[in-house]
């Protein structure tokens, strides 16, 4: 191989997108800045390798995009993600988020409705209370995407 043709090799692999990113797209998180918690949630969502932009504002401009998206106050939580088209509230896993980009249903996104122990970000100990991931339809009803 000539150096022209390895230079353009180069160039092309790091211009592809990563495993992460091509599978996931970009993850906007609106959260409020004095939060700890959300911060754990976007730190796991990373971890598991999704790109997340962090976006920190006020509490009422939080509820407003809430509002905006059409995520209903039944659904809500501290940190509405956004991604590919679906809203992500609350502390969803990230293997649900994955399965949800993989199987691509006709939905407004997932939620994690009030912020359960044990659930990604709500780390305490060992202490882990049951929750539901909910598939919030685009009518507003719900169904059981995942029991944790």
């Amino acid at each position: 191989m000539n150096r022209r043709t390895a230079l353009a090799a180069i160039a092309a692999a790091a211009a592809l997108p990563t495993a992460a990113s091509a599978k996931t797209g970009r993850m906007v998180v609106t959260k409020s800045p004095t939060c700890g918690c959300c911060t754990a949630w976007v730190r796991h969502m990373r971890d598991a390798g999704f790109l997340v932009e962090a976006r920190d504002i006020g509490q009422d401009a939080l509820y407003a995009l809430k509002a905006q998206l059409g995520v209903r106050p039944e659904y809500s939580s501290c940190h509405t993600g956004e991604i590919d088209g679906y809203v992500i509230e609350g502390h969803v896993p990230a293997e649900e988020v994955s399965r949800l980009l993989e199987t691509r249903p006709n939905a407004l996104g997932l939620a994690v409705p009030g912020m359960p122990v044990g659930s990604p970000g709500m780390e305490m100990g060992a202490r882990k209370d049951p929750y539901d991931v909910l598939l919030i339809r685009r009518d507003g009803s719900s169904a059981v995407f995942a029991r944790k």
